[in-house]
């Protein structure tokens, strides 16, 4: 059986192109020309996939290695006029953090590009490994990296950030931004095949404020026709597929952190809706509105979607939606020896067309020694979760398992304790065999409600209330008297209730992971900062500090420039940011987000 070694706990921020996808040298077809070779790519894609699992598949032994990866907004401030700019010059300060990470091999961050101009990339230099001491570094690295950034952002007003999204993308004349009114026109020569993507209104519902019109219709003097003919009541307009990529994911509410879009208050506090519109290449046939005649499938969901299929098989009894996936694939698969439940995962990504640019040198590869062409539809199936094999060129790294769902937040602190909580969460769960299972509908259904508008202290989730493990009836009668075992398999449950317990019915999930560190040799330094970044997680759960998504609306509705009437202008932009700039570089206190906290480090020599 497949032993995923790696948790690459992944908060997927300001979620572009770059490394959503396969990077490679060669001169990219036109979708066109991809389409004539798509049925040669998913050919040899499988066949690269299977070299790796045949090489690969008893591999069960390595050690729990685990990283993050962030991405960062690059700003500029306008003081004099109190106006705030995405900064096009990512690539600038990428060429510079480049040459120092090429200087030796044991630097201790790796960047990367991404998909807009003004993102960064970045996650540790190295994989942390499994000792509890590793966790307590994390924000060291995240600070070292803002420092770096720092380093050459040198002209005036010139900043980073750890943002979702910056809340006035897509309005017009930002002069910083890759904006033409309000299409983006610029993308990636890699996603050049994206082009397919018809060009649609991604509809997110205006939040409704004291003077906000009824119904809210918004007009456009410099393109009236158009936006007229496509803007909707109560519904903030969007137009471009960077609407979408050049912002945030969410599938966790305790995270949120994007309740403004496009210069309004929106009436959700996330951005995973969008980016699923945005990135959905599906055709009229594929999503069931015309007979099938040039594709293959009717495909329910876009491709940047929540995850359809456990892998496990435990949780093959709770794949309860109807999987599309490619027949023929998943019994060539099964027929080469591959499990059931990873063949169906795999015949299930590659019912789609290959849209990261295709060149006609990756085709002429070598199957036993490459998996760019595995990776092109892989990689570009933008789920909650994925699923990553080891790499044809690599002894060192073995399979990972990539954790999509986190909103970023706006200090180090917050982000190394989110990524602390999942990976001590997963300790915990292999620690005590816990089953955590929901069918996979319910999860498709969590999605839906985390979304919502304060749904981290209003919202409830189904979630599993029986969380051991009872194969038997002799241990089912056994587990009764466990505090693990609550009666019941499942129940809607508030993110206090979940995260925090509640006595004699649920245990929580913190006071599991408590449990577990009982039972492991932790040190007094680290223990120090586990207990603190697992307090702000708590509080966030029970409502006693804010979201980062709260904190926004907060920030907003209590500005003297705000009119109540939805609207987030340059001013109240400006304001908001240079707040969260003085924050996040810890010149600023926002006990309401997360209170007091002194994290202890243990220096570099772990790096």
């Amino acid at each position: 059986m497949i032993q995923p070694y790696l948790l690459n706990a992944s908060i997927t921020i300001i979620a572009q192109f770059w490394n959503m996808g396969l990077l490679s040298k060669g001169c990219p077809l036109s979708w066109s020309e991809t389409k004539q070779h798509r049925d040669e790519d998913r050919k040899h894609g499988v066949l690269q996939f299977l070299h790796i699992y045949n090489r690969e598949k008893d591999r069960d032994r390595d050690c729990l290695r685990w990283g993050d990866e962030m991405e960062y907004t690059v700003l500029k401030f306008d003081h004099d006029n109190r106006k705030v700019y995405c900064n096009l010059r990512a690539k600038d300060v990428l060429n510079d953090l480049a040459l120092l990470e090429q200087q030796t091999s044991t630097y201790p961050i790796s960047w990367r590009p991404e998909y807009a101009a003004y993102v960064i990339e970045a996650s540790p230099g190295q994989p942390m490994e499994e000792s509890l001491a590793y966790l307590n570094i994390i924000e060291l690295n995240m600070r070292l990296r803002r420092e770096e950034m720092k380093r050459f952002l040198t002209e005036p007003g010139e900043t980073v950030q750890s943002i979702v999204a910056f809340p006035r993308l897509g309005c017009p004349d930002l002069r910083f931004q890759i904006l033409n009114r309000l299409r983006i026109k610029d993308f990636p020569v890699r996603y050049f095949t994206l082009i397919r993507l018809s060009v649609r209104v991604f509809p997110d519902l205006v939040f409704k404020d004291l003077n906000t019109p009824s119904p809210f219709i918004e007009t456009f003097p410099t393109i009236d026709r158009e936006g007229a003919e496509a803007a909707l009541p109560d519904h903030i307009f969007m137009d471009g597929m960077g609407c979408g990529m050049s912002l945030g994911c969410l599938q966790l509410a305790l995270s949120a952190g994007a309740p403004i879009i496009r210069g309004y208050l929106s009436d959700v506090d996330c951005r995973w809706n969008i980016i699923s519109e945005a990135s959905d290449d599906r055709t009229p046939e594929e999503r069931g509105l015309a007979p099938l005649k040039e594709n293959r499938f009717v495909i329910p969901k876009s491709r940047f979607d929540s995850v359809s299929t456990y892998l496990s098989p435990e949780g093959k009894d709770y794949n309860d939606i109807d999987l599309v996936y490619d027949q023929d694939v998943c019994q060539q698969l099964i027929f080469a020896g591959v499990d059931e439940q990873v063949a169906r995962h795999v015949a299930h990504l590659f019912i789609r067309d290959p849209v990261t640019s295709l060149c006609l040198e990756d085709l002429e590869q070598n199957d036993e020694e490459t998996s760019c062409l595995f990776e092109n539809i892989n990689s570009a199936n933008w789920q909650t979760v994925r699923f990553k094999p080891p790499p044809p060129d690599s002894s060192s790294m073995g399979w990972r398992v990539e954790f999509r769902p986190m909103d970023i937040q706006l200090t180090d602190f917050e982000n190394a304790a989110f990524i602390t909580f999942v990976i001590l969460l997963t300790r915990a769960i292999l620690s005590f065999d816990l089953n955590l299972l929901i069918p996979i509908s319910k999860v498709d259904e969590n999605m839906v409600k985390a979304q919502k508008r304060d749904a981290a202290r209003q919202g409830e989730f189904h979630f599993r209330k029986n969380l051991k493990k009872c194969d038997t009836m002799e241990e089912a009668e056994n587990c009764q008297n466990d505090d693990l075992y609550c009666g019941g398999e499942f129940e809607m449950m508030s993110i206090d209730r979940i995260i925090n317990g509640k006595d004699g019915e649920f245990p929580g999930l913190i006071p599991l992971i408590n449990r577990y560190l009982a039972t492991v040799e932790v040190d007094l330094n680290t223990w120090c900062t586990l207990s603190q970044y697992l307090n702000l997680i708590s509080k966030k759960a029970s409502g006693e500090l804010l979201t980062t998504a709260q904190w926004i609306r907060r920030f907003v509705e209590s500005h003297t420039e705000y009119k109540r009437d939805s609207v987030v202008d340059e001013r109240i932009c400006y304001d908001l940011l240079r707040k969260i700039d003085q924050i996040g570089q810890g010149e600023g206190e926002a006990p309401e987000l997360f209170g007091k906290f002194t994290t202890f480090r243990m220096g570099d020599a772990l790096f």
